[in-house]
């Protein structure tokens, strides 16, 4: 790269101290990027938009001309990279590491680009007016990007990340074109403008994505931009306004509760709208069988029905006109606990057998930090191994109690060692079984399939069966021994699966 630098350098002259200060010399570096290795083709974008950032004197109109046809190029590459990263099975965690870190750079050196654009007071070199809409857009929109591959880690993004797209919306506004239509990419067909890319990281935020998993998280962020026309932004607070920011403080949202303490002209207040509207109408129609997608949701890809019912669940309670409350009260403790993962583990634990050898995993110790008759918040001070994430199975044993099975539902990492983690109790009263087939049970000899029965909070004649997963089958009816009688478990539908277990509920039958 740098005796590239050096060469072109050469060639262009010294009017503007880098090669993509020519207009032709531009055009010709961008032509040579790669189209057929995403990742190094991202990483050629990122390292001239880094050789950017030390050059001096770059006039402001071609500077963004420079980064702009550069995050053209980038795009994608990028949507192949973060495909990757999400979708490729059994990914390595360097792998993993390696596609983070490229993607989460280009975005921070991609807003650092923009951002020398702006004007400055006292400046003279700025972009002309009629790019500034395009530019404080698309600055919004990296922002954007830091913040969700933030969140793809379950990290809690920096506050003044905040304040920085906070500036970008004020300048727009001053400007008077902070909702003047700009199209964001040169490559891709639509229009939005600055305000509405800022909507919609608000709307991000308030949507809780740290209970996602990251495939949830792309998903979620494609259905808030498909629906956030819907969205409402304000300077004035109205009685159904749900959220606040201030544009030049460095924190993020937050839930409108009470009134700011005192108002400044910098605030904005935001409420769902018609958004909730529509994601409620499009979660209806999937509940009701409906599995033909609008073709015009950009969702990246053909998505299953079952993929989008829980995100979209989601964000029809929390893009809500009163988002959802905690259903029970939450108390402070400060209580050590044992902690296994995965349904081997649980089996045995609630089996008797000496836990913790399941998978070479070995016991972990969490401190819980409060608890309510739902669930539990727990510390952890070193990050557990790979299983640790969304929807993973845990059995929960505290000092001198007994078991309990729960389900990991929020993670946030606190620094790169230590998180915290939120954690629904399933019960904590569990039967271990044998499910029988009931095809099979009178006469072939058939291995039953080991499972923990769930009794409280059911309807009434429901249960609920832990299992391997794959094991369920809506046409299959099992077979239980209590107590030395047969009971029948007619299955009623999949609650959940994850990826060593399913989640079922049973209508129980008579005994036998």
């Amino acid at each position: 790269m740098l005796s590239k630098l050096r060469a072109l350098g050469a060639r262009v002259g010294q009017r503007v101290d880098h090669p993509l200060g020519d207009p032709r010399e531009l055009r010709r570096m961008v032509d040579e990027i790669p189209g057929n290795n995403a990742l190094r083709a991202l990483d050629e974008v990122l390292g001239w938009l880094e050789s950017l950032q030390g050059v001096e004197d770059f006039p402001a109109d071609r500077l963004y001309e420079a980064v702009s046809r550069l995050d053209d190029v980038a795009q994608r590459n990028l949507r192949r990279l973060t495909r990757d990263y999400l979708y490729t099975p059994r990914l390595s965690g360097a792998e993993e590491q390696r596609l983070w870190e490229a993607s989460h750079g280009f975005w921070t050196v991609l807003a650092a680009g923009y951002e020398r654009c702006l004007p400055s007071p006292g400046s003279k070199a700025k972009v002309a007016d009629k790019k500034l809409p395009a530019l404080t857009a698309r600055l919004i929109v990296a922002l954007g990007g830091i913040l969700k591959w933030q969140q793809f880690r379950y990290r809690a993004a920096p506050a003044e990340l905040w304040q920085r797209l906070g500036a970008a919306l004020l300048i727009a506004e001053s400007a008077g074109v902070a909702t003047r239509a700009v199209s964001l990419n040169a490559n891709l067909p639509g229009v939005s403008s600055p305000q509405q890319e800022f909507v919609k990281v608000v709307a991000f935020r308030a949507s809780s994505m740290d209970s996602l998993l990251p495939q949830e998280i792309e998903l979620a962020e494609r259905l808030i931009a498909h629906f956030a026309a819907g969205l409402v932004f304000s300077e004035k607070a109205t009685s159904d306004s749900v959220y606040w920011v201030d544009l030049v403080l460095a924190q993020p949202p937050r839930r409108l509760a009470r009134m700011p303490v005192r108002a400044t002209p910098t605030q904005r207040f935001f409420k769902p709208g018609k958004a909730h509207a529509g994601i409620a109408a499009l979660l209806g129609d999937l509940e009701r069988g409906g599995d033909d997608v609008s073709r015009d949701i950009n969702l990246g890809g053909q998505q299953d029905s079952r993929v989008l019912l829980p995100v979209l669940r989601h964000l029809a309670a929390h893009l809500a006109p009163v988002p959802q409350q905690r259903r029970h009260g939450r108390h402070r403790v400060k209580q050590r606990v044992i902690v296994l993962p995965g349904l081997n583990n649980a089996l045995g634990a609630f089996s008797g057998r000496p836990p913790g050898h399941a998978a070479g995993v070995a016991m972990e110790s969490w401190v819980v930090e409060d608890v309510s008759y739902g669930g539990f918040g727990a510390l952890l001070k070193a990050m557990s191994g790979e299983w640790l994430k969304i929807g993973a199975l845990i059995v929960v044993q505290p000092a001198g109690g007994t078991w309990r099975l729960g389900i990991v539902r929020r993670v946030q990492r606190l620094d790169e060692s230590a998180a915290h983690v939120g954690v629904e109790t399933l019960a904590q009263m569990v039967q271990p079984a044998d499910l029988i087939r009931r095809m099979a049970s009178s006469y072939v000899a058939i291995a039953g399939i080991p499972a923990l029965l769930i009794r409280e909070d059911n309807e009434p004649g429901v249960i609920r069966a832990v299992m391997p997963s794959g094991s369920f089958d809506p046409r299959q009816v099992l077979d239980w021994s209590d107590a030395g009688q047969r009971v029948g478990l007619k299955p009623i539908e999949l609650v959940e699966q994850g990826d060593d277990y399913d989640v079922a509920r049973y209508l129980l039958g008579t005994r036998g």
